[in-house]
C-alpha cells in the first residue's frame, strides 16, 4: 500500500507564484492545491490539508485574518501555517507568530528556502503530534500514557494500576455508559473473581482522588458509570 502523500495549500493572490510553488513542492512528492485568495481558500475543506502557506497582504481577506479564523476554529487550529509576506518588519513578524504561525518566510525567497522550511515544520509538528497523543487531557486533569501517570492541575497524584486503567477508559470513551461487568471485563484479570461492589469501591476511590473532577464519574442508575465532560 502506498504511503499518503502530505497534502498543502499555498494562498497567495500571485497566481504565477502559486504555480511555481505548487509545481516545486510536487516535485519534493507533496500534494498541493492553491487558491488565489482567503475567500477561495475558505470555501475548500480545509481540514484535510496538513499545512498551509499564506501569503500575508492580499486583495480581501488578509492572511492575518484568515489564519485568526483558523485558530479560532477547534477543528482546524492545528494546521501548521507558515506566512509568505514582503512585509518584514518586527512587528508584522512578531504579529504572525502571536496568531500561530509556525514560521515565516519573507519575499523574494528561493524555493530551495521555501522546501527546507516546509518540511521543518511538518517535522516539528508531527513530532509534536506523537507527544500529544502520549497525553489524554480533560481541562487540569492529565493522564501521561508512557509514564502512567495522572496529575491534576500540574500536581501529580498516585494511582494504582486497576484506578489508572478505570479513568483511562472512563476518559478514553467519555459520555459511554459502562456497565459493572462491562469495566470488570476489560479491566480486571480474566482469572480473578470480582464482585460488583469491588467496582464500586474502586470507583468511590477515583472520585476522591481526581478532586474538583469527581463530579465527572456520574453513576447512571441501573446501568453503571460515565464520564461526563
Amino acid at each position: 500500500m502506498s504511503e499518503t502523500k502530505t497534502n498543502i495549500l499555498v494562498v497567495d493572490d500571485e497566481q504565477d507564484l502559486c504555480e511555481i510553488l505548487k509545481f516545486n513542492l510536487e516535485t519534493d512528492d507533496y500534494t498541493v492545491e492553491t487558491a488565489n485568495s482567503a475567500e477561495e481558500a475558505l470555501q475548500l475543506d480545509l481540514s484535510k490539508f496538513d499545512l498551509l502557506l499564506l501569503d500575508v497582504m492580499m486583495g480581501g481577506m488578509s492572511g492575518f485574518a484568515m489564519a485568526k479564523k483558523l485558530k479560532s476554529d477547534p477543528v482546524l487550529a492545528e494546521i501548521p501555517i507558515v506566512f509568505l509576506t514582503a512585509r518584514d518588519t518586527e512587528n508584522d513578524t512578531v504579529t504572525g507568530f502571536n496568531i500561530g504561525a509556525d514560521d515565516y518566510i519573507s519575499k523574494p525567497f528561493s524555493l530551495r528556502e521555501v522546501s527546507v522550511r516546509v518540511r521543518a515544520v511538518l517535522r516539528r509538528t508531527s513530532q509534536n503530534d506523537t507527544a500529544k497523543s502520549s497525553i489524554l487531557r480533560y481541562q487540569g486533569l492529565e493522564m501521561n500514557m508512557d509514564k502512567k501517570t495522572v496529575s491534576i492541575d500540574d500536581r501529580e497524584i498516585p494511582f494504582t494500576k486497576t484506578e489508572f486503567e478505570l479513568l483511562h477508559l472512563l476518559i478514553d470513551q467519555k459520555g459511554r455508559v459502562f456497565s459493572r461487568q462491562e469495566l470488570i471485563n476489560q479491566i480486571w484479570p480474566k482469572n480473578v473473581l470480582v464482585l460488583d461492589r469491588t467496582v464500586d469501591v474502586n470507583i468511590t476511590r477515583l472520585r476522591k482522588k481526581i478532586g474538583r473532577f469527581s463530579k465527572c464519574i456520574v453513576t447512571r442508575l441501573g446501568f453503571g458509570y460515565y464520564f461526563d465532560a
